[in-house]
């Protein structure tokens, strides 16, 4: 191991834990924070709930950053199996191995057979692979979006995070020797099992009220004007209060504010509103409940808010 291959340490304290996300320009509040340090500290899975764009899944691209840990994601999807989710074998490869040695005229089946199965030909899933060791530390493994996979897999999932191991017939137990950092995210399209809750540190993660959102628009987009950032935070703010099928999260917002500045905008106003709520909503519903006499007078009430707080 090389003096740039030493393992950061983890986090302190809370307060440190807070500045470690801040470095990546993500500005957690004091409860996530918490128990992130919490998680980091008992060697516990953390367990994110929240809607879409809230920055669930952001909170372990920035650990894996933040402490030079290796990032390994597991995206879930309905269907995922241990194929998917841990490992397989090279069918392909193990095939032209075994005509390989007939073709040598190797004639003992139980050799060709434990030499196929040996770990040269074993393709290693996102599971396997963080319960591999690093010479930088235990890697970050996000399993993201456990909501969208099957129950059966859910099922399994509990397993290895049991015991932080998993079992391949043909080679054995394979076991982590660290616990990886643990990231689940669900935006909670079905409810997860209290067996897999109970044996993580569970954060709601929710949508920041007007003051972070600013300081998230302002260090993660530092190139847009001042008073255009306050109108776009303070709008969205307002239309999470509506009745939207899906609300815009932290994600929009950013993608929305980027977009007025690529358009040189320098204060909202009814037309463009209407032309860009592309960009802040995803549904065609949400966008007709918003005609133009809708923003105006949502854009009237923000600039009271605003002359109000001058």
């Amino acid at each position: 191991m090389t003096k740039n291959d030493q393992p950061r340490p983890l986090p302190a304290s809370i307060d440190e834990t807070q500045k470690l996300l801040a470095r990546a320009n993500y500005l957690a509040d004091r409860s996530l924070a918490t128990v992130l340090f919490l998680a980091l500290k008992m060697g516990r899975p953390i367990f994110l709930e929240g809607e879409a764009g809230v920055g669930k899944t952001e909170i372990a691209k920035v650990l894996g950053e933040t402490l030079g840990r290796r990032l390994i994601r597991l995206q879930c999807y309905e269907g995922l199996d241990i194929a998917g989710a841990v490992y397989e074998w090279n069918y392909g490869a193990q095939m032209i191995a075994i005509r390989v040695a007939e073709a040598e005229g190797e004639g003992d089946r139980a050799r060709i057979a434990h030499d196929v199965f040996s770990e040269r030909f074993l393709i290693k899933r996102p599971l396997l692979q963080a319960l591999e060791a690093d010479t930088a530390g235990p890697p970050v493994l996000l399993i993201d979006e456990l909501d969208r996979a099957d129950e059966a897999f859910e099922a399994f999932l509990l397993e290895v995070l049991s015991d932080y191991q998993v079992t391949i017939p043909e080679l054995g137990t394979v076991k982590a020797a660290q616990r990886p950092i643990v990231v689940i995210t669900s935006n909670r399209t079905r409810e997860i099992h209290d067996a897999l809750k109970r044996r993580c540190l569970y954060h709601w993660v929710g949508y920041p009220n007007a003051e972070r959102e600013l300081a998230i628009v302002r260090a993660k987009a530092p190139g847009i004007a001042a008073r255009l950032s306050q109108e776009v935070v303070l709008f969205v703010q307002s239309l999470r209060r509506e009745d939207l099928f899906k609300a815009p999260g932290v994600a929009e917002t950013l993608d929305w504010a980027t977009a007025l500045s690529e358009l040189d905008v320098v204060a909202l106003d009814p037309a463009i509103v209407s032309d860009t709520l592309g960009v802040l909503l995803k549904y065609q519903d949400d966008i007709v409940r918003l005609d133009g006499a809708k923003v105006k007078a949502m854009l009237d009430e923000m600039r009271a808010e605003l002359r109000a707080a001058e």
